[in-house]
């Protein structure tokens, strides 16, 4: 079996594959998990039902999400051993501890009280189920936190030094708090509220176009733009001082990001809006640029000096093609997110916030936009990080297994077809309970006192839990 591509390059597309699918669902975990926590803290306070029942939904997705981000995000670890076990062998010594750190810390926190958040209502009370919810949000951003922290090392690692051709920690406080982390955290974490904050809102909205205006929907839809109007400018503004901090450590990335060849000594760099980077060429073809917005981004002066990618080894350098439009498309998304905040500001003021079909049109159509952004994002990033798998220690290329092309592609195209099956089933079943939309818990009972249960179905405890809870009340009361 010819691909026409050699095992480095199919080694590449697989982790990109795997890791693309698998960053969709942890982003809507972490996000879920902290509305979910929300919702429930407003229950307590104030007793609306309203929350209780949006939590009910809502819980659902975060368990399917929750799930298919365990299981792909197992299978993408795996291949550290079968794909890249040179990275392993030489950096394992910083990327183990931390990465066992993540289990010891976030998954048992998380394994810990995801079954009394899923299954505990009605049998535990509701402060401590409260205290188990707060508990898996809390355990989504700390996996977070060990995640980028290992990640942000091989961005800008320091803290370590070379024995016998392999890595050794010096300084775990410089590993763990490497200078790309803060920044890089900060703007993960932004990006997976976003992403929830924009899939509630679009779902919310979808029923508001099929003339839903009830109170579930009506109060998704508010919670969900506040938190947008809220958290789209300050991702803007975390990703305008993390590109800064991208000039200081990686600035051949930030070059290939900017499409920028020639170091500007005598005036300031323009800002291409659209552009063509040609790498054998060394040039941006049909570039339309702003004159110094560049400079005046990047330095914070109209004039500051940016190094152009002709600075650069050739083979250090690079594609820049795709950071470029990778890049841009984040930013697009970006603006179209505050764009849709500023609308909904607006109107909200207004009063039309619950009537604007044009507006819920606009956040039906985001719904998917955080997604997108998101996989730009990280496409910047780890492109844009190329050819260094870890900045400026060791090539991607040095760190591959030995293995045939042969081998990395049969299990690329194994990993496509069971991929595209399975997740393609749960993400089908999580965009049809998006599409069925939240309902009120009702309990009818019959004139003889007998209560009417829902059926049994995939993910209806929550919905049994709160049922047999009103079943008792109504018991406790006739009595």
């Amino acid at each position: 079996m010819d691909l026409g591509l050699t095992a480095l390059e199919l080694a590449r597309i697989q982790f990109a594959f795997t890791v693309s699918f698998h960053i969709i669902f942890p982003a809507i975990s972490i996000g879920l998990a902290s509305f979910l926590a929300v919702l429930e803290w407003r229950w307590l306070r104030t007793n609306d039902p309203v929350y209780r029942d949006l939590f009910q939904f809502w819980i659902k997705i975060f368990a399917l999400s929750f799930g298919m981000g365990v299981v792909s995000g197992v299978v993408m670890s795996y291949q550290f051993g079968t794909n890249w076990s040179e990275f392993s062998r030489i950096a394992g010594s910083v990327t183990g501890p931390l990465l066992s750190y993540e289990v010891l810390s976030a998954f048992f926190l998380e394994a810990g009280f995801l079954g009394i958040m899923l299954f505990g209502w009605g049998r535990v009370g509701p402060k401590t189920h409260f205290f188990a919810t707060l508990m898996v949000a809390i355990g989504t951003c700390i996996s977070m936190f060990w995640i980028l922290s290992s990640n942000s090392w091989m961005q800008t690692p320091q803290g370590f030094a070379f024995e016998n051709g392999i890595i050794v920690p010096q300084d775990w406080f410089a590993i763990v708090f490497n200078p790309s982390f803060p920044y890089r955290l900060a703007h993960m974490a932004l990006a997976a509220f976003l992403v929830s904050g924009l899939l509630v809102a679009a779902t919310a909205a979808l029923h508001l176009l099929k003339g839903r205006r009830d109170a579930l929907v009506k109060k998704s839809f508010s919670m969900a733009m506040w938190m947008i109007l809220a958290l789209a400018p300050l991702q803007m503004f975390v990703g305008d001082i993390h590109g800064l901090n991208t000039l200081e450590h990686q600035p051949a990335k930030l070059a290939a990001i900017e499409g920028h060849w020639e170091t500007n000594k005598d005036h300031g760099m323009p800002l291409y809006l659209f552009g063509i980077p040609d790498m054998e060429a060394e040039e941006t073809k049909y570039a339309v640029g702003i004159p110094h917005l560049g400079s005046l981004i990047m330095t914070h002066s109209m004039n500051g000096e940016v190094k152009g990618l002709k600075e650069f080894a050739p083979e250090d350098r690079p594609n820049s093609l795709v950071v470029f439009w990778s890049f841009r498309i984040m930013v697009g998304m970006g603006v179209l997110m505050i764009l849709l905040a500023l609308m909904g500001a607006w109107l909200r003021k207004t009063g039309k916030f619950y009537d604007s079909r044009l507006l819920h049109k606009f956040a039906l159509l985001m719904g998917p936009s955080g997604f997108i952004a998101l996989l730009a994002g990280w496409f910047t990033t780890e492109v844009g990080r190329q050819p260094w798998i870890i900045y400026g220690v060791m090539r991607t290329k040095d760190a591959l297994s030995p293995v045939s092309a042969e081998q990395v592609g049969l299990t690329l195209i194994i990993f496509v077809v069971v991929y595209c099956i399975v997740f393609g089933i749960g993400i089908y079943y999580m965009l049809k309970m998006m599409i069925k939309g939240p309902q009120f818990v009702h309990t009818q009972a019959h004139s003889d006192g007998e209560v009417i249960r829902a059926s049994h179905r995939p993910m209806s405890t929550i919905d049994e839990a709160l049922e047999q809870t009103d079943s008792q009340s109504q018991e406790k009361n006739h009595d």
